[in-house]
């Protein structure tokens, strides 16, 4: 059985920047629940940063130097979080993982700009690239059926 990394704001978890979650109520989401196929994880709590926090972005991508709203450094969370991801994808057998667009954890195709003005660019987050990096494709919340159709053509 195909198991699914998910975002945990998806399932409910308050794990979110702000404190809240990002729950989706989708039948696929539902019907993998039901399964035990998914494996709820937040790379930036994984990581050892606290509920709520400052919001962050990616300032820079190479080197990686994600900043939190007041300029904090919040890179080495993040890099922790990514790599904590990796090794659990790894280790629960993931095939692929579910994780909230836009953030600079979890965004799969764009993320903000890294100077707080709400502005979107294309990039990934830190995780989301690690994982990408570790040969495990990365959805977000738009893209869900395309992991049902993805996992079918695993098999």
């Amino acid at each position: 059985m195909k198991k699914i990394l998910m975002s945990a704001c998806f399932l409910g978890q308050k794990v979110r920047y702000d404190g809240r979650h990002s729950l989706i109520e989708h039948p696929l989401i539902k019907k993998w629940q039901e399964e035990g196929r998914l494996i709820p994880f937040c790379p930036e709590v994984a990581g050892g940063l606290p509920i709520p926090r400052a919001p962050a972005e990616i300032k820079n991508h190479h080197p990686v130097l994600v900043v939190d709203q007041n300029e904090k450094d919040v890179t080495p969370q993040f890099v922790t979080g990514a790599e904590l991801a990796v090794e659990r994808a790894k280790r629960e057998g993931a095939c692929c993982a579910l994780l909230k667009s836009r953030s600079p954890s979890c965004g799969n195709r764009e993320v903000y700009d890294g100077k707080f003005s709400g502005t979107v660019v294309p990039g990934a987050g830190v995780t989301a690239a690690e994982l990408q990096r570790h040969g495990i494709p990365v959805f977000n919340e738009r893209e869900i059926d395309q992991i049902e159709e993805f996992i079918s053509n695993q098999l």
